[in-house]
Protein backbone atom coordinates (compact mmCIF):
# COMPACT_ATOMS: atom_id res chain seq x y z
CA UNK A 1 0.00 0.00 0.00
CA UNK A 2 0.80 3.34 -0.54
CA UNK A 3 0.62 5.52 3.07
CA UNK A 4 1.23 8.95 3.96
CA UNK A 5 2.36 9.70 7.76
CA UNK A 6 2.04 13.08 8.97
CA UNK A 7 4.43 13.82 11.37
CA UNK A 8 8.45 12.73 11.80
CA UNK A 9 8.35 12.14 15.66
CA UNK A 10 8.69 9.22 17.28
CA UNK A 11 5.26 7.79 16.42
CA UNK A 12 5.83 8.90 13.03
CA UNK A 13 8.97 7.38 11.99
CA UNK A 14 7.99 4.19 14.57
CA UNK A 15 4.78 3.94 12.19
CA UNK A 16 6.93 3.86 8.67
CA UNK A 17 9.80 1.56 10.06
CA UNK A 18 6.82 -0.90 10.93
CA UNK A 19 5.10 -0.60 7.81
CA UNK A 20 8.20 0.47 5.53
CA UNK A 21 9.52 -3.40 6.69
CA UNK A 22 6.47 -5.17 6.18
CA UNK A 23 6.42 -3.77 2.28
CA UNK A 24 4.43 -0.45 2.19
CA UNK A 25 5.43 2.53 0.41
CA UNK A 26 5.30 5.14 3.05
CA UNK A 27 6.02 8.96 2.54
CA UNK A 28 6.14 10.96 6.10
CA UNK A 29 5.94 14.64 5.89
CA UNK A 30 7.14 16.77 8.29
CA UNK A 31 6.41 20.55 9.01
CA UNK A 32 10.27 21.44 10.00
CA UNK A 33 12.95 21.28 8.22
CA UNK A 34 15.22 18.55 10.01
CA UNK A 35 13.92 15.88 13.19
CA UNK A 36 13.00 17.53 16.32
CA UNK A 37 16.00 16.11 18.45
CA UNK A 38 15.23 18.43 21.69
CA UNK A 39 13.54 17.65 24.91
CA UNK A 40 14.37 15.99 27.84
CA UNK A 41 14.81 11.77 28.62
CA UNK A 42 11.77 10.20 27.81
CA UNK A 43 10.61 6.38 29.09
CA UNK A 44 9.89 3.15 27.08
CA UNK A 45 7.48 0.68 29.10
CA UNK A 46 5.87 -2.36 29.15
CA UNK A 47 4.39 -4.11 25.87
CA UNK A 48 6.18 -0.78 24.45
CA UNK A 49 9.72 -2.68 25.10
CA UNK A 50 8.72 -5.68 23.49
CA UNK A 51 7.72 -3.32 20.34
CA UNK A 52 10.98 -1.51 20.11
CA UNK A 53 12.26 -5.20 20.26
CA UNK A 54 10.34 -6.55 17.17
CA UNK A 55 11.88 -3.36 15.33
CA UNK A 56 14.96 -5.34 15.87
CA UNK A 57 16.22 -2.36 18.11
CA UNK A 58 16.13 -3.09 21.84
CA UNK A 59 20.20 -3.53 22.14
CA UNK A 60 21.16 -0.18 20.37
CA UNK A 61 18.11 1.44 22.89
CA UNK A 62 19.38 -0.20 25.55
CA UNK A 63 22.74 0.91 24.82
CA UNK A 64 21.74 4.34 25.22
CA UNK A 65 19.98 4.38 28.68
CA UNK A 66 20.14 6.59 31.13
CA UNK A 67 19.35 7.01 34.80
CA UNK A 68 18.21 10.65 34.84
CA UNK A 69 15.18 10.10 37.14
CA UNK A 70 17.27 8.06 39.63
CA UNK A 71 19.82 10.52 39.94
CA UNK A 72 17.15 13.21 40.70
CA UNK A 73 16.35 14.84 44.06
CA UNK A 74 13.48 17.22 45.55
CA UNK A 75 15.72 20.27 47.07
CA UNK A 76 15.19 22.76 49.50
CA UNK A 77 15.61 26.97 49.44
CA UNK A 78 19.13 25.65 50.23
CA UNK A 79 19.83 23.47 47.57
CA UNK A 80 19.55 20.71 50.34
CA UNK A 81 18.53 17.53 49.91
CA UNK A 82 15.05 16.40 51.29
CA UNK A 83 13.78 13.49 49.02
CA UNK A 84 14.30 11.17 45.52
CA UNK A 85 11.52 10.78 43.62
CA UNK A 86 10.47 7.01 44.21
CA UNK A 87 11.44 5.03 41.40
CA UNK A 88 9.41 1.66 42.51
CA UNK A 89 6.36 3.85 41.89
CA UNK A 90 7.03 5.93 39.10
CA UNK A 91 8.42 2.42 36.92
CA UNK A 92 5.96 -0.17 35.13
CA UNK A 93 9.24 -2.55 36.12
CA UNK A 94 13.17 -2.35 36.47
CA UNK A 95 12.77 -3.23 32.81
CA UNK A 96 11.71 0.33 32.10
CA UNK A 97 14.18 1.97 29.43
CA UNK A 98 15.45 5.92 30.04
CA UNK A 99 16.67 7.53 27.41
CA UNK A 100 17.20 10.76 25.53
CA UNK A 101 14.48 11.32 23.35
CA UNK A 102 17.18 12.75 20.39
CA UNK A 103 18.75 8.94 20.47
CA UNK A 104 15.64 7.44 20.23
CA UNK A 105 14.76 9.69 17.02
CA UNK A 106 17.85 8.58 15.79
CA UNK A 107 18.04 5.00 15.91
CA UNK A 108 14.59 5.09 14.76
CA UNK A 109 15.31 7.17 12.03
CA UNK A 110 18.62 5.15 10.80
CA UNK A 111 16.68 2.01 10.74
CA UNK A 112 14.09 3.05 8.27
CA UNK A 113 13.83 0.98 5.31
CA UNK A 114 14.37 2.21 1.70
CA UNK A 115 10.49 2.15 1.08
CA UNK A 116 9.96 4.84 3.91
CA UNK A 117 11.56 8.23 2.91
CA UNK A 118 10.73 11.73 4.59
CA UNK A 119 10.16 14.93 3.15
CA UNK A 120 10.87 17.80 5.42
CA UNK A 121 9.77 21.53 5.29
CA UNK A 122 6.18 20.51 3.73
CA UNK A 123 2.73 19.82 5.60
CA UNK A 124 -0.68 18.63 4.49
CA UNK A 125 -3.06 21.76 3.38
CA UNK A 126 -6.21 19.91 2.56
CA UNK A 127 -7.43 15.96 2.82
CA UNK A 128 -10.14 14.78 1.02
CA UNK A 129 -11.13 10.57 2.03
CA UNK A 130 -13.55 9.24 -0.18
CA UNK A 131 -15.37 7.23 2.33
CA UNK A 132 -14.97 3.41 3.74
CA UNK A 133 -15.51 1.84 0.41
CA UNK A 134 -13.55 4.52 -1.49
CA UNK A 135 -10.43 4.01 -3.19
CA UNK A 136 -7.60 6.03 -1.54
CA UNK A 137 -7.02 9.46 0.15
CA UNK A 138 -5.98 12.66 -2.35
CA UNK A 139 -4.12 15.20 -0.44
CA UNK A 140 -2.94 18.40 -1.08
CA UNK A 141 0.06 20.21 0.66
CA UNK A 142 1.05 23.40 1.91
CA UNK A 143 3.99 23.29 -1.32
CA UNK A 144 1.53 23.01 -3.58
CA UNK A 145 2.18 19.40 -4.03
CA UNK A 146 -0.29 16.44 -4.85
CA UNK A 147 -0.92 13.00 -4.21
CA UNK A 148 -3.13 10.22 -3.80
CA UNK A 149 -2.67 7.37 -0.89
CA UNK A 150 -4.30 4.33 -0.08
CA UNK A 151 -4.31 5.12 3.54
CA UNK A 152 -3.05 8.82 5.89
CA UNK A 153 -2.04 8.23 9.13
CA UNK A 154 -1.58 11.72 12.01
CA UNK A 155 1.46 10.89 13.58
CA UNK A 156 1.76 15.13 14.04
CA UNK A 157 1.45 15.58 17.75
CA UNK A 158 -0.70 17.03 20.15
CA UNK A 159 -2.09 19.48 17.93
CA UNK A 160 -2.66 17.72 14.80
CA UNK A 161 -3.46 19.10 11.56
CA UNK A 162 -4.80 15.56 10.49
CA UNK A 163 -6.87 15.26 13.30
CA UNK A 164 -8.19 19.10 12.57
CA UNK A 165 -8.82 17.96 9.30
CA UNK A 166 -10.53 14.51 9.11
CA UNK A 167 -12.04 14.48 13.44
CA UNK A 168 -13.00 18.23 13.75
CA UNK A 169 -11.71 21.31 16.01
CA UNK A 170 -8.94 20.48 18.92
CA UNK A 171 -11.25 22.72 21.47
CA UNK A 172 -13.33 19.06 20.91
CA UNK A 173 -11.27 16.85 22.04
CA UNK A 174 -8.50 18.57 24.19
CA UNK A 175 -8.56 18.28 28.02
CA UNK A 176 -6.37 20.76 29.89
CA UNK A 177 -4.90 19.18 32.75
CA UNK A 178 -4.14 22.65 34.54
CA UNK A 179 -0.08 22.28 34.17
CA UNK A 180 2.20 24.11 32.08
CA UNK A 181 6.02 22.76 31.45
CA UNK A 182 8.77 24.67 30.16
CA UNK A 183 12.06 23.73 29.07
CA UNK A 184 15.14 25.97 28.22
CA UNK A 185 19.19 25.21 27.71
CA UNK A 186 20.81 26.25 30.90
CA UNK A 187 24.36 26.71 28.84
CA UNK A 188 26.33 27.70 31.78
CA UNK A 189 25.85 25.02 33.82
CA UNK A 190 26.47 22.08 30.94
CA UNK A 191 29.16 19.61 32.42
CA UNK A 192 28.87 20.92 35.54
CA UNK A 193 28.66 18.12 38.46
CA UNK A 194 25.89 17.51 41.02
CA UNK A 195 22.45 15.57 40.81
CA UNK A 196 19.32 16.85 39.17
CA UNK A 197 17.51 18.92 41.59
CA UNK A 198 14.04 20.16 41.82
CA UNK A 199 12.21 22.66 44.35
CA UNK A 200 9.13 23.18 44.99
CA UNK A 201 6.79 26.18 46.53
CA UNK A 202 3.31 26.15 45.98
CA UNK A 203 1.85 25.10 42.54
CA UNK A 204 4.85 25.94 40.82
CA UNK A 205 8.08 23.70 40.36
CA UNK A 206 11.83 24.68 38.69
CA UNK A 207 14.44 22.12 38.46
CA UNK A 208 18.21 21.52 37.01
CA UNK A 209 18.79 18.37 34.98
CA UNK A 210 21.78 17.33 33.86
CA UNK A 211 22.69 15.02 31.00
CA UNK A 212 24.57 14.35 28.43
CA UNK A 213 27.04 16.78 28.80
CA UNK A 214 24.72 19.74 29.09
CA UNK A 215 22.25 21.28 31.36
CA UNK A 216 18.67 22.18 31.34
CA UNK A 217 16.70 24.68 33.15
CA UNK A 218 12.82 22.69 34.18
CA UNK A 219 9.44 24.41 35.00
CA UNK A 220 6.57 23.42 36.00
CA UNK A 221 3.28 25.52 37.06
CA UNK A 222 -0.42 24.88 37.43
CA UNK A 223 -2.72 27.32 35.39
CA UNK A 224 -5.94 27.05 34.01
CA UNK A 225 -5.95 27.42 29.73
CA UNK A 226 -3.92 29.70 28.37
CA UNK A 227 -4.50 31.46 25.13
CA UNK A 228 -1.53 32.32 23.07
CA UNK A 229 0.46 31.95 20.01
CA UNK A 230 2.32 28.75 20.01
CA UNK A 231 4.52 30.06 17.38
CA UNK A 232 5.05 33.90 19.05
CA UNK A 233 8.41 32.88 21.55
CA UNK A 234 8.09 36.07 23.40
CA UNK A 235 4.83 35.62 24.52
CA UNK A 236 5.36 32.28 25.75
CA UNK A 237 8.50 33.63 27.73
CA UNK A 238 5.95 36.06 29.28
CA UNK A 239 3.46 33.58 30.44
CA UNK A 240 6.03 31.51 31.97
CA UNK A 241 8.45 34.66 33.96
CA UNK A 242 4.45 36.11 35.00
CA UNK A 243 3.86 32.09 36.50
CA UNK A 244 7.23 32.93 38.78
CA UNK A 245 6.74 36.12 39.35
CA UNK A 246 7.19 37.37 43.14
CA UNK A 247 9.47 34.04 43.33
CA UNK A 248 13.11 34.33 44.22
CA UNK A 249 14.22 31.38 46.08
CA UNK A 250 16.29 29.26 45.24
CA UNK A 251 18.08 29.66 41.73
CA UNK A 252 14.82 30.50 40.49
CA UNK A 253 15.92 33.90 39.24
CA UNK A 254 18.76 32.21 37.39
CA UNK A 255 16.61 29.60 35.70
CA UNK A 256 14.05 32.08 34.62
CA UNK A 257 17.60 34.18 32.98
CA UNK A 258 18.26 31.07 30.74
CA UNK A 259 14.32 30.62 29.69
CA UNK A 260 14.83 34.17 28.69
CA UNK A 261 18.37 33.82 26.79
CA UNK A 262 17.09 30.42 25.03
CA UNK A 263 16.24 31.19 21.04
CA UNK A 264 14.50 27.15 21.17
CA UNK A 265 12.74 27.91 24.65
CA UNK A 266 9.85 25.04 24.83
CA UNK A 267 6.51 25.67 26.25
CA UNK A 268 3.63 23.40 26.32
CA UNK A 269 0.11 22.48 28.38
CA UNK A 270 -0.42 18.83 30.25
CA UNK A 271 -3.42 18.08 27.91
CA UNK A 272 -5.17 14.69 27.01
CA UNK A 273 -6.48 13.90 23.66
CA UNK A 274 -9.90 12.19 24.05
CA UNK A 275 -11.80 10.86 20.86
CA UNK A 276 -14.56 8.23 20.47
CA UNK A 277 -12.48 6.71 17.88
CA UNK A 278 -9.24 7.12 16.50
CA UNK A 279 -9.91 6.20 12.76
CA UNK A 280 -12.40 7.61 9.94
CA UNK A 281 -12.92 6.12 6.40
CA UNK A 282 -8.91 5.46 4.92
CA UNK A 283 -7.34 7.66 7.74
CA UNK A 284 -6.05 7.20 11.18
CA UNK A 285 -4.72 8.47 13.96
CA UNK A 286 -1.29 7.59 16.22
CA UNK A 287 0.41 8.35 19.02
CA UNK A 288 -0.33 12.15 20.74
CA UNK A 289 -2.68 13.09 17.84
CA UNK A 290 -5.37 10.23 18.62
CA UNK A 291 -4.90 9.80 22.10
CA UNK A 292 -2.23 12.22 24.13
CA UNK A 293 -1.69 10.64 27.68
CA UNK A 294 0.07 14.22 28.74
CA UNK A 295 3.42 14.33 29.70
CA UNK A 296 2.59 13.57 33.38
CA UNK A 297 1.65 9.88 32.83
CA UNK A 298 5.26 9.59 31.35
CA UNK A 299 3.94 6.78 28.68
CA UNK A 300 3.75 8.98 25.76
CA UNK A 301 6.44 7.78 23.78
CA UNK A 302 5.29 3.96 24.92
CA UNK A 303 2.11 4.38 23.40
CA UNK A 304 3.30 5.87 20.36
CA UNK A 305 5.56 2.79 19.75
CA UNK A 306 2.83 0.43 20.78
CA UNK A 307 0.42 2.24 18.26
CA UNK A 308 2.63 2.02 15.32
CA UNK A 309 3.58 -1.62 15.96
CA UNK A 310 -0.56 -2.45 16.20
CA UNK A 311 -1.72 -0.82 13.73
CA UNK A 312 0.93 -2.37 11.26
CA UNK A 313 0.46 -5.64 12.44
CA UNK A 314 -3.10 -5.65 11.87
CA UNK A 315 -2.89 -4.39 8.50
CA UNK A 316 -0.92 -7.30 7.89
CA UNK A 317 -3.03 -9.83 9.59
CA UNK A 318 -6.30 -8.09 8.05
CA UNK A 319 -4.67 -8.53 4.31
CA UNK A 320 -4.79 -4.98 4.26
CA UNK A 321 -8.30 -4.79 5.36
CA UNK A 322 -8.35 -1.46 6.51
CA UNK A 323 -11.66 -1.06 7.91
CA UNK A 324 -10.94 -4.15 9.95
CA UNK A 325 -7.31 -3.58 10.52
CA UNK A 326 -8.43 -0.15 12.11
CA UNK A 327 -10.96 -1.02 14.66
CA UNK A 328 -8.62 -3.97 15.66
CA UNK A 329 -5.84 -1.34 16.20
CA UNK A 330 -7.90 0.71 18.28
CA UNK A 331 -9.44 -2.50 20.38
CA UNK A 332 -5.83 -3.53 21.08
CA UNK A 333 -4.83 -0.12 22.05
CA UNK A 334 -7.29 1.45 24.10
CA UNK A 335 -6.53 -0.27 26.94
CA UNK A 336 -2.91 1.22 27.28
CA UNK A 337 -4.27 4.45 26.50
CA UNK A 338 -6.72 4.33 29.44
CA UNK A 339 -4.61 2.65 31.79
CA UNK A 340 -1.64 5.91 31.07
CA UNK A 341 -4.40 8.78 30.52
CA UNK A 342 -5.46 7.93 34.22
CA UNK A 343 -2.39 8.20 35.46
CA UNK A 344 -1.81 11.40 35.85
CA UNK A 345 -3.45 12.76 38.80
CA UNK A 346 -0.65 11.22 41.39
CA UNK A 347 2.42 12.91 39.03
CA UNK A 348 0.76 16.30 39.27
CA UNK A 349 -0.22 16.07 42.59
CA UNK A 350 3.55 14.67 43.70
CA UNK A 351 5.26 17.65 41.37
CA UNK A 352 3.05 20.52 42.19
CA UNK A 353 1.97 20.06 45.75
CA UNK A 354 -0.86 23.33 45.82
CA UNK A 355 0.44 24.65 49.67
CA UNK A 356 3.74 24.40 51.77
CA UNK A 357 2.23 22.31 53.80
CA UNK A 358 1.24 19.76 51.20
CA UNK A 359 5.36 20.07 50.11
CA UNK A 360 6.55 19.19 53.55
CA UNK A 361 3.62 16.26 53.72
CA UNK A 362 5.10 15.30 50.19
CA UNK A 363 8.60 15.59 51.03
CA UNK A 364 8.11 13.66 54.93
CA UNK A 365 6.10 10.51 53.04
CA UNK A 366 8.92 10.15 50.66
CA UNK A 367 11.60 9.93 53.31
CA UNK A 368 9.41 7.41 55.16
CA UNK A 369 9.13 5.48 51.93
CA UNK A 370 13.28 5.21 52.01
CA UNK A 371 13.80 4.83 55.32
CA UNK A 372 10.87 1.77 55.95
CA UNK A 373 12.58 -1.59 56.20
CA UNK A 374 10.51 -3.47 53.56
CA UNK A 375 9.28 -0.31 51.72
CA UNK A 376 7.97 -0.27 48.42
CA UNK A 377 9.96 -2.21 45.69
CA UNK A 378 9.43 -3.00 41.86
CA UNK A 379 10.31 -6.69 41.09
CA UNK A 380 7.27 -7.34 38.73
CA UNK A 381 6.86 -6.81 35.29
CA UNK A 382 3.75 -4.94 34.42
CA UNK A 383 2.13 -4.83 30.93
CA UNK A 384 0.92 -1.16 30.14
CA UNK A 385 -2.45 -2.11 29.70
CA UNK A 386 -3.37 -3.96 32.59
CA UNK A 387 -5.67 -3.42 35.61
CA UNK A 388 -6.34 -0.71 33.02
CA UNK A 389 -10.46 -0.67 34.49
Amino acid sequence: MNILVSGAGIAGLACALELGTRGHAVTVVEYAHHLRLTGTPIDIRGDAIEAVDGMGLLEKVQKQRVRMSELTQFVDSAGEPVARIPMAEVSDSDDDIELLREDLVRIIAEALPDTAVIRFGDSIETLTDDGVNGAGVDVRFASGRTGRYDLALGADGQHSAVRRLVFGPEKDYLRHLGVYFALADHPGEARSEGANSIYNVPRRMAGLFRYAGKAVAVFQFRSEAIDYDHHDLDAQKKILIDAFAGYRSWRIPELLDAARADPGFFLTSASQIHLPSWHRGRVALVGDAGYSPAYLSGRGTSLALTGARFLAEELERCGNDHTAAFARYEARQRPYVTFAQDRVNSGRDRMLPTTWAAIAARNEALQAMRTTPGGPQQTTHRRAGENAE
